[in-house]
């Protein structure tokens, strides 16, 4: 339900604003979604014995840094209308939106062993060119036996795990019998 109320925000910040201010916003945006990690300032937004006027002023001065009059209209909004907690969905929708804009994506390589950091660049343009996007790996290591890649955004799953092609090998000699 979150995601829907902050595409809609969205949707009206990109009618009126271009893209690098978009991106400045939604650097911004995220930087506050991380407060909403920390327990004490849930609980401070959550809490109806403050009232709007300091959470406002709470949160106008957590991103008075930026020094921009969009965040702060957008920041009064989202107060004004009790719809402070879609501030962490608002930036993700933000994050995706963009992404999806100038076609950047990133993603993750997953592998149990380690991998080069020139293979990892070299699968990146790889998967870029096949994708017409902007892909950026980053490289993860975990107990997945094989390499795995994962571009979320984008829906894109590759892997090759040994155990999957081995099963493979023993299908096909069992068909060719």
């Amino acid at each position: 339900m979150e995601e829907l109320i902050a595409k809609r925000y969205v949707k009206a910040l990109k009618g009126n604003i271009d893209t690098a201010s978009l991106e400045a916003i939604s650097s911004v945006l995220s930087a506050l979604a991380a407060s909403f990690k920390n327990l004490q300032f849930v609980q401070i937004v959550n809490n109806p014995n403050v009232s709007k006027n300091e959470k406002e002023g709470m949160l106008l001065a957590a991103v008075a840094s930026a020094g921009s009059k969009e965040v702060n209209n957008l920041i009064k909004l989202l107060v004004e209308n009790n719809r402070i907690n879609i501030i962490p969905a608002l930036a993700e929708v933000m994050r995706k939106d963009i992404a999806n804009t100038t076609k950047t994506y990133s993603g993750v390589v997953y592998s149990d062993q380690d991998i080069d950091a020139k293979v990892i660049e070299q699968l990146s343009s790889n998967i870029s060119s096949k994708l017409n996007s902007k892909i950026t790996l980053t490289f993860v290591k975990n107990d997945f036996n094989g390499i795995k890649v994962d571009v979320e955004d984008l829906g894109v799953e590759i892997d090759f795990s040994k155990s999957r092609i081995n099963g493979q090998i023993t299908e096909h000699i069992l068909k060719a019998i």
